[in-house]
């Protein structure tokens, strides 16, 4: 059979495997390439998905000759600023508060730690912990030993590797920031030749998937970041009206700490421990049940609606997802976690439920309008 004129040739086998091969070839070697530099390849993904309705508005009211080079940049200093900033006053503040940490130590070495007051008014327990601690604690001997171990060296190698772990980290952070510019910049584009790419691999199914993975990341991200800062802010005001020193910067590490779930009650423990030891047992009473309440709501209440109904995502799910996600991929997990069992779920609907194709199709419809609306609205600005 003659084949048509301007009908392309049919490609051989080996040529088609060739090719497959040398994808795959040169895929493994970028990867290995950039293996040192995918964490923050993927921290700029989800800074990007989770801040790009942020950026649309930016574009919405740059100046429209300018635009596409401004908006990314100020919003790339944004998170620069809301990162750095933080640390540069953590470092302050405990550069400012070395010397009562070394007085406190010298003074252990010379004297030993005494006891607290309410340690021993304890019931049952309260004597017999008092004895131990002025046996181990009280004992300068047994504190210069413990203290003794921290020598000179030691403190030195530890310095220098902290130091190259800080310099590794500062530059992936740095290569982050560049990335998550160019993905702002870029990203319709980048957009538009992923949706194609999954298109023509996986048809609609791809898209569908992608859309519920994003939906994830940003319910993930409202769903702990937000959530998370919010617990920081009224913890804060509990600390303050309870007395606790520097409510800011507990309520700070507070809100840093709700961001992963079940690790905010273990500052504001520790914050009901130290005033309770400070003769302040109202005070802790307060805090211990202003967090519970707090956190209680927090995770069983808000979060699950949050973060479930915007990915679709039964609570279970996404408490595993969070939870092996960080156990797996650290910090970075928080978010990736959910956005993968969003998919799974994805998957798991459509093999079980058996949707038509009709239907298939129908459904992502609106959010692909709503997206093209948004593109052609940052174009035009």
């Amino acid at each position: 059979m003659d084949k048509e004129p301007g009908a392309p040739s049919p490609v051989p086998l080996r040529q088609s495997i060739a090719g497959l091969v040398m994808a795959l070839v040169l895929l493994f070697a970028g990867v290995w390439i950039l293996r040192e530099f995918l964490v923050a390849l993927a921290w700029a993904g989800v800074f990007a998905i989770a801040l790009w309705p942020l950026y649309q508005r930016l574009l919405e009211v740059t100046p429209a000759g300018i635009a596409g080079e401004l908006a990314p940049a100020l919003l790339v200093a944004a998170v620069g600023l809301v990162f750095i900033l933080p640390l540069v006053l953590l470092g302050v503040a405990v550069a400012r508060e070395l010397h009562v940490v070394i007085e406190f130590i010298a003074q252990a070495r010379r004297a030993g730690i005494a006891p607290p007051d309410w340690l021993a008014e304890l019931p049952r327990i309260g004597p017999s912990l008092a004895a131990w601690w002025r046996a181990n604690l009280g004992d300068p001997a047994v504190v210069h030993d413990w203290f003794g171990r921290f020598d000179t060296r030691t403190l030195a190698e530890s310095a220098r590797y902290y130091g190259r772990e800080v310099v590794h980290r500062v530059i992936l952070f740095g290569f982050m920031l560049l990335t998550l510019f160019f993905l702002f910049r870029d990203g319709t584009a980048l957009a538009g030749q992923l949706r194609g790419l999954g298109d023509r691999m996986l048809g609609p199914r791809g898209e569908r998937i992608a859309l519920q993975m994003i939906a994830a990341v940003h319910g993930t991200v409202t769903g702990l970041v937000l959530v998370g800062l919010a617990e920081g802010v009224i913890l804060g005001i509990v600390y303050f009206a309870a007395g606790v020193p520097y409510p800011a910067s507990i309520g700070a590490v507070t809100g840093v700490a709700a961001v992963i779930p079940f690790a905010a009650p273990v500052v504001f423990g520790v914050t009901a421990l130290y005033m309770a030891a400070q003769g302040h047992m109202v005070a802790a009473i307060v805090v211990v049940g202003a967090g519970a309440v707090v956190v209680f709501i927090a995770d069983h209440v808000v979060r699950p609606v949050l973060i479930g109904g915007a990915a679709r995502l039964p609570f279970l799910w996404v408490l595993l997802g969070i939870l092996g996600g960080v156990e797996t991929l650290g910090f970075l997990g928080l978010f990736l976690g959910p956005a993968i069992m969003a998919a799974l779920v994805a998957l798991w609907r459509e093999w079980t439920e058996g949707l038509p194709p009709s239907l298939d199709t129908a459904r992502p419809a609106p959010a692909r309008r709503r997206v093209n609306g948004r593109r052609a609205g940052g174009r035009q600005s």
